[in-house]
């Protein structure tokens, strides 16, 4: 009993103080409002992270169009919200839902594919929901985009407040979902398929259902994008976002949540950092990927995850430690 209320209490009092403190510290005014839209876009790359960690390093399937699920979250919520009129919060929840059977759909054709064509299958629908986008002019703008107002593009601690609790709502799902009886079925699935289809897993009703959550959280994630930046273009569904999500996935570690989400953070902050470089901070990327790739191959966590609930433990025993000394 005391075990599972510190698995719960920790973790809830790290994301309070996670989503809290920086807000109020923008709210103050001690946080510049340009440095607070750059760490509430990296939540954004970091929730779009997420759900390329989740059909990849815990589902083990390779996709490469999960900016295509982005934009459709996009579109959608700014659809609902100036077109229908309704409410950010429900226009956001509707957008990763549609997203979600939007996965649905293109995942039962071909998640009966794996490996490299897997990956180029989700390219090529990636690319036609960019098309789509591109011509479906009276809805999403066509190649010109739409623009949307919203509060959390004025203000910077509402929207960092926000962006900020939807991520850590996730990591908090998602590790719950992994411990239950569908998370183990995945993960089995992502060890070996043959072994797990012979005691019984459905492998593919499985993988559906790590993709179909995977659309979700990128859904929710485009929503959010909209509703941070106030325009959309459909260039948010192009091959080379996909590109960059997987990047943030293979260097914080394929199957590490927190991992992908230090590795979205980190290098969202050092592109604008190195933007007096100009083009040149376009080598960063490689150059980073290549001395991972040679000295860390998988990546900054592994498979591992940043648990507060082992550091508080060690914390509290090396207090101990003390005071018997």
């Amino acid at each position: 009993m005391k075990g599972s209320i510190k698995n719960t209490v920790i973790p809830g009092v790290v994301a309070v103080a996670a989503v809290g403190i920086p807000a109020l510290f923008i709210r103050l005014h001690i946080i510049d409002a340009y440095t607070a839209q750059i760490i509430t876009l990296g939540g954004v790359n970091a929730l779009l992270a997420v759900s390329v960690n989740t059909i990849t390093g815990i589902t083990g399937q390779l996709s490469i169009g999960q900016a295509g699920f982005m934009a459709i979250g996009a579109y959608t919520s700014i659809f609902f919200t100036l077109d229908l009129g309704l409410p950010l919060a429900v226009s956001t929840l509707i957008a990763g839902l549609i997203t979600a059977f939007a996965g649905f759909l293109i995942g039962f054709p071909t998640l009966k594919l794996s490996g490299d064509y897997l990956a180029i299958v989700t390219l090529g629908f990636g690319e036609i929901i960019r098309v789509i986008l591109i011509n479906l002019k009276a809805i999403t703008g066509g190649a010109n985009g739409r623009r949307i107002t919203t509060p959390l593009a004025i203000y910077p601690d509402l929207s960092f407040f926000t962006v900020t609790a939807c991520l850590a709502v996730m990591l908090i799902l998602l590790q719950n979902f992994l411990r239950s009886s569908y998370g183990r079925a995945i993960l089995a699935v992502r060890e070996d398929e043959i072994a797990a289809n012979a005691n019984g897993i459905g492998v593919f009703r499985y993988k559906m259902v790590g993709f179909v959550i995977a659309s979700f959280i990128a859904g929710i994630g485009g929503s959010l994008y909209a509703m941070v930046v106030g325009f959309v273009k459909p260039d948010v569904a192009s091959f080379t976002k996909s590109i960059d999500y997987l990047i943030f996935v293979v260097l914080g570690g394929m199957g590490s949540m927190t991992g992908s989400v230090l590795a979205a953070y980190v290098l969202s902050y050092l592109q604008e950092f190195l933007r007096f470089l100009q083009d040149y901070r376009l080598l960063i990327y490689p150059l980073i990927l290549i001395f991972v790739m040679l000295f860390r191959p998988q990546g900054l966590l592994g498979m591992k995850e940043l648990s507060f609930v082992r550091l508080a433990g060690r914390l509290m025993t090396l207090l101990q430690r003390k005071k018997t000394l």
